[in-house]
C-alpha cells in the first residue's frame, strides 16, 4: 500500500500504556484507508461492537475484513456495509444480512468464502508466524480453486495461507491493565485467533482489573498480544429469538 503500517508508541519499551478512555481514542493513529482488519465474534456473540461503531464514525474506507460473518443489517459489522466502508469480506457465513447479499450480488462487495475451521486456523497460523498449511477441507469445491493441491498418504490437501492483518479488533469479558484477557463462554469463539494475527490488537472488555488480579490459569489470551484496551457497556443483542407457542 506504499506506506509504513502505524505502530503505536506504547508498544515500545517496558512501560506500556494500554488502557484508553474510549474506542475512538484506542483507534487514534491506527486507521488508514484500504487496511486489512481481523474481527472477532460469531453472529452477534462476542463482537467488538464499540470498536466497530468507532470505525464507522472515523470514515475509514476500502476495508478488507476477515470475520466469521458480517453482523446483521443494523448491528455489528453490518453498520459498515450500510456506510459502504467495506470493500471485501473474508467470511464463513453471511446468511443473516440482507444488505450483504444485495451488495455481493450487485458486484459492490468482494467476498472470499472460507470454511469456519479454515478461517480460524488461518488467523491462528498468521499469529503463530506460520505462512501456510494444508487441509482437506474444501478440496473439490470452489474453495480450492486456484490454490495449490498436494497429496499426503493418498489424500488430497489444499494449501491455505495464514492471515496477518493490519489491525485486530476483539471483545473479551475481563482484562487486567497489562492486556491479559478472559473470554466468557461462547464469546471466546473467533476472538483469540483474531487477536493474535493483527500487527496491532485493540480489545474492548466489560471490566478492567488491576494487574495481578487474574488467576494465570484462567487467562485465555496473554497480554503480549494486546496493544490497546477499552472498557465499555455492551448491548448483548439476541440474534434470533425462538419461543414455544403458549399452551
Amino acid at each position: 500500500m506504499g506506506r509504513t503500517h502505524p505502530q503505536p508508541e506504547e508498544c515500545k519499551g517496558e512501560s506500556m500504556k494500554k488502557v484508553y478512555e474510549n474506542a475512538q481514542a484506542a483507534l487514534d493513529g491506527v486507521l488508514f484507508d484500504g487496511m486489512f482488519i481481523a474481527a472477532g465474534g460469531f453472529g452477534l456473540c462476542g463482537i467488538p461492537e464499540l470498536l466497530i461503531s468507532a470505525l464507522r464514525d472515523s470514515g475509514v474506507k476500502e476495508l478488507t475484513i476477515a470475520s466469521n460473518n458480517c453482523g446483521v443489517d443494523d448491528f455489528g459489522l453490518g453498520v459498515l456495509l450500510k456506510t459502504r466502508q467495506i470493500k471485501k469480506m473474508i467470511s464463513s457465513y453471511v446468511g443473516e444480512n440482507a444488505e450483504f447479499m444485495r451488495q455481493y450480488l450487485s458486484g459492490e462487495l468482494e467476498l472470499e468464502f472460507n470454511p469456519q475451521g479454515t478461517l480460524a486456523e488461518r488467523m491462528r497460523a498468521g499469529g503463530a508466524g506460520i505462512a501456510g498449511f494444508y487441509t482437506r477441507t474444501g478440496v473439490g469445491t470452489v474453495v480450492a480453486e486456484g490454490k495449490e493441491l498436494k497429496t499426503f498418504n493418498g489424500e488430497t490437501y489444499v494449501l491455505e495461507t495464514g492471515i496477518v492483518a493490519d489491525l485486530s479488533i476483539v471483545k473479551a469479558w475481563k482484562a487486567d491493565t497489562t492486556g491479559n484477557l478472559i473470554f466468557r463462554k461462547t464469546a471466546r469463539n473467533f476472538n483469540p485467533p483474531a487477536a493474535t494475527c493483527g500487527k496491532i490488537c485493540v480489545a474492548e472488555v466489560e471490566e478492567i482489573v488491576p494487574a495481578g488480579s487474574l488467576d494465570p490459569d484462567h487467562i485465555h489470551l496473554p497480554g503480549i498480544y494486546v496493544h490497546r484496551l477499552i472498557q465499555g457497556e455492551h448491548e448483548k443483542r439476541i440474534e434470533q429469538r425462538t419461543t414455544r407457542a403458549k399452551a
